[in-house]
């Protein structure tokens, strides 16, 4: 049986501005809407750095949406918490995909993502990458996100069904996450 492997990758550029405004305007309701605990707990600093390490992972959601291609339909609708980014002790950033987007990377045979963030004064960016494969003969997923290996270096599903890769990427600029 041969594999077809596929890299799909995925960028965006977020205003930090914007996400500034977002949160003063709207505070709580659209850090809530958007972020998840851990995303929000990164992000410590002045408003300043607080809005900039937000506008990142804001950036690295839109750029895995580009990876995981969602449908228009409201079955493929993706709630932003469900892409989180994962500061790991080591510095670097990786994602955690749940719901819907966990879905979407299975459906699209997603077997490792990585993702890097940075930001520069009013401009944040994120580039997200993931290596796709499928059995040529029938289109179905393999590695470990088909296979629902646990817990290994590649990543895998979690105990709770998540799907997590411990990350490779980097980190934003200001160390701040």
């Amino acid at each position: 049986m041969r594999t077809a492997i596929s890299v799909r990758a995925g960028t965006d550029v977020t205003s930090v501005p914007d996400v500034q405004r977002a949160i003063e305007r709207f505070g709580d309701r659209y850090l809530s809407r958007v972020f998840t605990q851990h995303e929000l707990s990164c992000a410590r600093g002045t408003d300043l750095v607080v809005a900039s390490s937000l506008a990142a992972r804001f950036a690295a959601k839109e750029a895995t949406l580009k990876v995981l291609r969602p449908g228009p339909g409201p079955r493929d609708a993706v709630d932003w918490r469900s892409i989180e980014v994962r500061r790991e002790e080591e510095g670097w950033c990786s994602l955690r995909l749940t719901g819907t987007a966990r879905m979407l990377a299975q459906r699209a045979g997603v077997r490792d993502i990585s993702v890097s963030l940075s930001h520069e004064g009013e401009v944040a960016t994120a580039v997200v990458v993931a290596l796709c494969g499928t059995n040529a003969q029938d289109e179905t997923p393999t590695g470990r996100l088909a296979s629902g290996v646990h817990g290994t270096s590649a990543g895998g599903t979690t105990e709770n069904g998540e799907w997590e890769r411990p990350g490779r990427g980097g980190h934003d600029k200001l160390g701040e996450g």
